[in-house]
């Protein structure tokens, strides 16, 4: 499946067929989060989606070099390179020192990748742990003569990189308009240009993180730790770097135009970008009332929601979406996606219980074997189509029809053969667990109860005692578990 698998390249845009530098090895970068507050849902939806490409490409037998930074330098609020430093203003209204407020928002990040089963990536650095390597990349761009230093500050110069290079080749930004369309700003005089950006910044008398430098006591600029730990850890050309949508510009197309003026060569080969979150159609922002932090959907304390959401629930709505759409977030859609979870968690429980009983006398139904078989590849058709979840989600809800034809006898094990039966339920297995990441979501040794409800739910029956069933059917399904009469047992379910 490795050589079908096709990606939408944002610096070429379009689809592109995958080809990595060195197979069977891949190295993949995606920019991680600035620690000095909580990971809200747009975040965690950009993270989401690598998981889930990194993931996929595990399961395609690559050997995956995934790095995720950590952002804990102090930069400045704008994008002009002025405002507050951020983790410095946090720490002030807190009342911590800088890496306390690090420390406390880099446990709650990783605590709710934990929540979400997001896998750990392999490398995790920090900027404040390669601020050596920042300054000497600084020295490089100043050598090559794509920057220069004032005033104790380093700026890379966007016009003279552009007399050999083009910068915008990413976002497809032209100079001259950048330059037309941007104003004045105070402060901004010691640039040349005001395209121009920051790769050192001394620092002024009430910032609080600061490091020595050749130039000066300051510290770097937002756009040059991502280019220094990505080359150190996966070379001055890898195969995959992503973020999300609003990282494109200027901070990954400052990326590009640092790396090339260093090292004269595109740092890497697909780029990828994730759409945003979009709440009732409007566009998701703290001003406006409808952000969402994860616990808030876990408590359903947010005034926009009418009942609590899980971390399955939620992972599960993000993956109906291909990731480079708007994914519009409601507490209708919310509902859905419960539903949709348990139905296939449901799937999931069955996949792992059901066992191959061969049947005298059935024949191999080879329409149905064929059918099956075209419902597998499909799954993966979409996966190998820019790792399209929604898609393949749609598709293993058609092979979950086929499990619960099993189940039911409605379709007989011998008629599709003991191997595509096997393949039905690894498949099934493996896509939910492994490549979409959803996991069952129960109460502690909710089994053991559930068993002792139906060994009683069996007395009443037996005793025809039909209140009783009755009242533990009603007791059971208050929780969310219903009890399923068949032929030879009794089992159960999630409400669907």
């Amino acid at each position: 499946m490795q050589n079908q698998l096709r990606i939408y390249n944002s610096l070429t845009r379009k689809k592109e067929l995958f080809e990595p530098l060195n197979p069977p090895f891949v190295g993949m970068y995606v920019c991680g989060p600035t620690v000095y507050n909580d990971v809200h849902l747009g975040n965690l939806r950009t993270f989401l989606s690598f998981d889930i490409i990194y993931r996929y490409l595990k399961h395609l037998g690559y050997k995956v070099r995934y790095v995720r930074n950590i952002t804990d330098v102090g930069h400045l609020e704008s994008d002009a390179d002025e405002g507050e430093d951020k983790i410095g203003k946090r720490a002030k209204l807190e009342n911590l020192e800088p890496m306390e407020v690090v420390q406390k928002y880099a446990n709650s990040f990783h605590r709710v990748t934990a929540e979400f089963n997001l896998l750990d990536p392999d490398i995790e650095p920090s900027a404040i742990a390669h601020i050596q390597e920042q300054i000497k990349m600084v020295g490089t761009l100043l050598e090559k003569g794509v920057a220069y230093e004032v005033n104790g500050s380093v700026y890379f110069d966007v016009k003279k990189y552009n007399e050999h290079e083009k910068y915008g080749i990413l976002s497809g930004r032209k100079l001259e308009e950048l330059m037309a369309g941007s104003r004045d700003l105070e402060g901004q005089e010691e640039k040349r240009s005001i395209v121009d950006f920051a790769l050192w910044k001394k620092a002024s008398p009430s910032h609080i993180m600061r490091w020595e430098s050749p130039w000066s006591e300051g510290f770097p600029g937002w756009h040059l730790e991502c280019s220094v730990m990505s080359t150190k850890y996966l070379g001055e050309t890898f195969d995959i770097h992503g973020g999300g949508m609003d990282l494109k510009f200027p901070h990954h197309e400052c990326e590009i135009a640092q790396s090339v003026g260093a090292y004269g060569k595109q740092p890497v080969r697909y780029w990828i970008h994730t759409n945003m979150l979009t709440v009732n159609g409007q566009k998701m922002s703290k001003s406006l009332g409808n952000s969402f932090l994860p616990q808030e959907l876990f408590t359903g304390s947010h005034e926009l929601l009418s009942e609590p959401y899980s971390p399955m629930t939620v992972r599960f709505f993000m993956l109906q979406s291909h990731y480079s759409s708007t994914l519009d977030f409601s507490d209708e859609a919310l509902k859905a996606a419960k539903k949709g979870y348990k139905k296939m968690i449901n799937g999931l429980v069955l996949a792992k219980k059901l066992q191959y009983k061969p049947e005298e006398g059935v024949e191999i139904n080879a329409k149905a074997v064929e059918q099956t078989d075209r419902i597998i590849e499909n799954i993966y058709r979409a996966l190998n189509d820019d790792f399209n979840t929604a898609q393949a989600i749609a598709q293993l809800f058609n092979l979950l029809k086929k499990i619960n034809s099993l189940s039911t006898g409605n379709l007989k094990f011998a008629e599709i053969g003991e191997e595509t039966f096997s393949k039905v339920t690894s498949t099934y297995i493996t896509i939910v667990e492994d490549i979409l990441g959803l996991i069952e979501e129960k109460p502690a040794e909710v089994e053991g109860f559930i068993d002792i409800i139906i060994d009683l739910y069996k007395e009443a029956k037996q005793a025809r005692d039909y209140d009783k069933v009755d009242e533990l059917r009603a007791k059971l399904k208050k929780y969310g578990v219903v009890l399923k009469d068949m032929k030879d047992s009794i089992g159960w379910a999630y409400e669907e």
